[in-house]
């Protein structure tokens, strides 16, 4: 089979396509012919060395996808042809793919493969954030960083099904008009003075800010009202302020980590979770970009066009 490789870490010159042994299958495991795969900055930083990896050289990455069954290997629950998805099963970059049947997540015909690589890591992530790391009620306002990205576009769009308003933020008037077209309340710009910006929205503060950039995370706070929450998910700025426990207990604030593989824990929760973000899909209550597509061939052009941070959408391999 083909497959998208690294056997040294670097910039996106280290990636090879080329011919590699099909998957051996575990006892455990189901053999899936790879339709769409999803793109994410984690395999980036797993190109660069610094995230973790599994296997040896050459190296895959991805772990995010959906495809057909072509070996069930005795597991009565599917058969060939059966159309599945993951959100959480490595060396996805690749034609063929061995998937724990604990990680398969079932794929109805309402639901397009490259729907699917689209949007459950970033889907799923979104769900957890605001359902299970602040429990979003109605009537609260919430704050979103990085509000064009994948996770900030979804994450506007459940908290406000939730019944929250949303205050987005992002770097450019761009990435701004992407945040109103979700369904933001008001977008700020990072290079404005968003902090006076949310306080004339919310005089106390806001419930909840969703961080995902790290480097922000003081602010993140100062922004929150008293017994308001921050969610720290993601470090995309750089490493964050060390977190004075003095600030946390005066404000009465709380501050939550928040890790996908947490709650992706079991095969129910997988399937619940999926079901849940495909009923929203298919019932237009989410709506998501188009997704930029490469094929998996053209790997080093994807990985380049997602570090050169000029995509608001999902990026897809197609083998």
């Amino acid at each position: 089979m083909k497959a998208l490789t690294f056997s040294t870490f670097g910039n996106s010159d280290v990636l090879e396509y080329i011919d590699i042994p099909n998957p051996e299958l575990k006892n455990d495991e189901i053999l899936v012919e790879m339709k769409a795969i999803g793109l994410n900055f984690a395999d980036v930083y797993r190109r660069k060395g610094n995230y973790h990896l599994k296997g040896n050289p050459p190296f895959i990455a991805g772990y995010e996808g959906a495809g057909i069954v072509v070996d069930a290997n005795n597991h009565s629950e599917y058969k060939i042809g059966d159309r599945v998805a993951f959100a959480d099963a490595p060396f996805a970059n690749a034609e063929l793919v061995a998937v724990n049947v604990n990680h398969i997540i079932p794929l109805s015909e309402s639901i397009s493969f490259e729907t699917a690589a689209s949007v459950l890591l970033q889907g799923l992530t979104a769900h957890y954030l605001a359902t299970d790391s602040h429990k979003t009620a109605k009537g609260e306002t919430v704050l979103v960083h990085a509000v064009a990205g994948g996770v900030g576009q979804i994450l506007i769009q459940i908290s406000k099904l939730l019944g929250a308003k949303v205050i987005g933020l992002t770097s450019s008037p761009e990435k701004a008009k992407i945040g109103f077209e979700q369904g933001a309340d008001h977008v700020f710009l990072y290079n404005d003075d968003w902090k006076s910006q949310v306080f004339e929205v919310v005089s106390n503060g806001v419930d909840a800010v969703y961080d995902s950039i790290g480097s922000t995370l003081k602010e993140s706070f100062e922004v929150t009202k008293e017994c308001g929450q921050v969610v720290f998910f993601g470090m995309a700025g750089g490493d964050p302020e060390p977190v004075d426990p003095r600030m946390l207990m005066d404000g009465s604030k709380t501050l939550t980590g928040g890790d996908l593989w947490s709650y992706l824990n079991s095969k129910e929760e997988r399937i619940k979770r999926a079901t849940q973000l495909f009923s929203w899909i298919t019932e237009g209550k989410i709506k998501l970009s188009e997704p930029t597509s490469f094929k998996l061939s053209e790997g080093k052009l994807a990985h380049d066009f997602l570090e050169s941070r000029k995509s608001t959408g999902k990026i897809i391999l197609i083998p």
